[in-house]
Parts: structure tokens; C-alpha cells; sequence
């Protein structure tokens, strides 16, 4: 795997470099926001490792910059603080995982692999319809050649149903990928963006998202 550790803690970063280089990945890095930055401009990596304090900025903000510029690698946050009020920051940025330091090294690479086996699965980078195209790897919606805006777990849903085009996805396997920390009123907070989300795909030959009561939803291929 190609990965990006973006760590300013010297001793932190060098441990973490030898580790997943004896487990034969490939490691770039840097420990700074504006260094993470260009090396993800310049490198496709399979996952990012970012660090939540920076000392230009925050990872969790990075995350967001990263999303918003089309990078798609999952990212593993490290912190010293556990609050879930972090985590869910973090996770609403478009990050994918959440882990607490000190940490296990061993804890960690079995993250890692699970988050390259989650991006590896088979998945678009595009989908055209008549109306519209999901471009995935852009993090783009245009409809009518307008782009609509998509919120971190807006695309986090299309992400879960996507991998599994035309198929049904369960309802509760949606939500953990939009919500790793699901708590109560998740489930009604699911539904408005369900309902906000079809809003934005659009009616006639755009992507449609169909319920089935009581199971879950389908995002119906192009046809």
C-alpha cells in the first residue's frame, strides 16, 4: 500500500514509518498541513494517516481541503483527545476512522488494512445518466450541467449504495458507513437526508434512490 502519514510529533512519525514499512508498504511523510497537501497532490495514495494537531492548521481541516479537491483515500485520524465530539468532527469532515493515542501498532496496521480493503472493494469513479453524473472520484454532482453541492455524509450514503449499484443495501449497514458513531436520533437524522438527498439527485433520468420498506435502499444503475 502507498500511504501518507502526516504527524509533526518526530518520534511518533518515525515509529510509525518503520512499522508500516517492515509490514512492506510504501510511506510518504510530512508533518504539516501545507506539506500534506502537495504530496497529495503529487501522489494517488491508498490512505492517509493524519494527525488531528498541526502546526499550520488542524488534520481535521486538511481532511476537508482533501475532499474538497477530490481525493478519495481514506483517512485515519490520530489524537491525544477522545472526546466524541472530535471524533464526530473528524468524521463529518470526511474522515473514515478514529484512533486514540497511545495506540497499538498493531491496532493500527489491522485499520489500515481494513480501510484499503473498504476502498478497494468494487467501486465507480462515474456514473452518467441522461440528467446527470456522479463523478465519485471528483466528489462532483452535476445535473443539467449544474453542479449540486453534496454534503461529507451526503456522499458517504451514495459511497455505501454505490458499491453495490443496483443492488439493496441494508438499511443499518448505510447508516454505520455515514454515521461510525451512531447514537440515538440517528435513524430520524438518516431519513432527512435521505428525503434532502433525493431533492438534490433530481426527478426524471436522474439517479434514483429507491426504498425498500422496511430492508433498505437501491441506487439504481444508468441505464
Amino acid at each position: 500500500m502507498d500511504i501518507l502519514v502526516v504527524e509533526d510529533n518526530a518520534e511518533t512519525l518515525d515509529l510509525l514509518r518503520r512499522s508500516l514499512e517492515e509490514a512492506g508498504d510504501s510511506v510518504t511523510t510530512v508533518a504539516d498541513v501545507a506539506s500534506a497537501l502537495r504530496a497529495a497532490g503529487l501522489s494517488r495514495f491508498d490512505v492517509a494517516i493524519v494527525d488531528v494537531m498541526l502546526p499550520d492548521g488542524s488534520g481535521i481541516e486538511l481532511c476537508r481541503e482533501l475532499r474538497r479537491q477530490g481525493a478519495n483515500m481514506p483517512v485515519l485520524f490520530l489524537t491525544a483527545r477522545g472526546e466524541v465530539e472530535d471524533r464526530i468532527a473528524g468524521l463529518d469532515a470526511g474522515g473514515d476512522d478514529y484512533l486514540r493515542k497511545p495506540f497499538a501498532i498493531a491496532e493500527l496496521r489491522a485499520r489500515v488494512r481494513a480501510l484499503c480493503r473498504r476502498q478497494r472493494a468494487t467501486f465507480p469513479e462515474r456514473l452518467r445518466y441522461p440528467d446527470a453524473i456522479l463523478d465519485f472520484a471528483a466528489r462532483r454532482l452535476t445535473r443539467d450541467g449544474i453542479e449540486i453541492m453534496l454534503s461529507a455524509r451526503e456522499w458517504a450514503i451514495l459511497d455505501a449504495l454505490a458499491r453495490h449499484l443496483g443492488a439493496l443495501v441494508p438499511r443499518a449497514e448505510v447508516i454505520e458507513a455515514a454515521w461510525p458513531l451512531a447514537g440515538p436520533g440517528t435513524s430520524e437524522s438518516f431519513d432527512v437526508i435521505i428525503s434532502r438527498l433525493r431533492r438534490k439527485l433530481g426527478n426524471g433520468d436522474s439517479p434514483k434512490l429507491r426504498t425498500v420498506r422496511g430492508q433498505g435502499l437501491v441506487l439504481e444503475a444508468p441505464q
